[in-house]
Order: C-alpha cells, then sequence, then structure tokens
C-alpha cells in the first residue's frame, strides 16, 4: 500500500505496505508559557476578574484548554474562580500576582541567555 492505503510492489516484485506517518502536533509554548499567559490575561482582568473567553482569547488557546489550565492554577492557588448566575470568572489570588512576577524576572533571564523554556 501506499500513502493513501494502496498496495505498492518492491523492484523483487514483492508487495509492501506502508501507511502515513501521523501528523504531530508541534508545541511552541511550555505549559509554564501557557500558564504565564493565563496569568498576564487574569493580571489583565484586575480586581473585576475575567471571563474564560477573554482568557481563551489573549491567551490564544481552545476553550477548553483553557478551562483545564485554569483548574490547575484554582487547584494551586494562583487563581480563583467566581461562579456567577451564568459565567465562571477568574481572578488571579495575591500568590499569584507573585508567581507571575517572578515568572517575569526567569523570563527575562531565559531570553538574555537566549535559553528556551
Amino acid at each position: 500500500m501506499n500513502n493513501k492505503g494502496e498496495t505498492d510492489s518492491n523492484k523483487t516484485g514483492a508487495m509492501t505496505t506502508s501507511y502515513r506517518q501521523p501528523i504531530l502536533k508541534v508545541q511552541y509554548r511550555s505549559s509554564l508559557g501557557i500558564m504565564h499567559d493565563i496569568l498576564h490575561a487574569c493580571m489583565d482582568g484586575g480586581l473585576e476578574g475575567v471571563l474564560i473567553s477573554e482568557i481563551s482569547r489573549k491567551a490564544n488557546l481552545s476553550h477548553l484548554a483553557a478551562l483545564q489550565n485554569l483548574q490547575r492554577l484554582v487547584h494551586a492557588g494562583l487563581a480563583r474562580s467566581i461562579r456567577t448566575e451564568r459565567n465562571s470568572i477568574f481572578v488571579i489570588t495575591e500568590k499569584g500576582i507573585k508567581f507571575y512576577r517572578e515568572f517575569q524576572k526567569f523570563q527575562a533571564i531565559a531570553q538574555e541567555l537566549k535559553i528556551r523554556y
């Protein structure tokens, strides 16, 4: 079979089978980079907080990916969720602000040393 699932014959006349290799998604951000982008969106929301749709848009994540990462941040105490009648609003905590600032320092050093994190 060739890449389309068809059969090919080699020089000896024997039939060989080949399949398409799965396309792997290339990750251009680390999980820490994603967390940073989410916390940045929460920082922009201030004390009023921010909706998941805005976090998703600002962090360039799907709704589900943003929600899963936010649940990890809430579990770690870096953000908190406020449930309203229709929505969930996410607010960065004091611990989250400290983490965000320390990560910015790390990011600056990593960029200076040309280290990809």
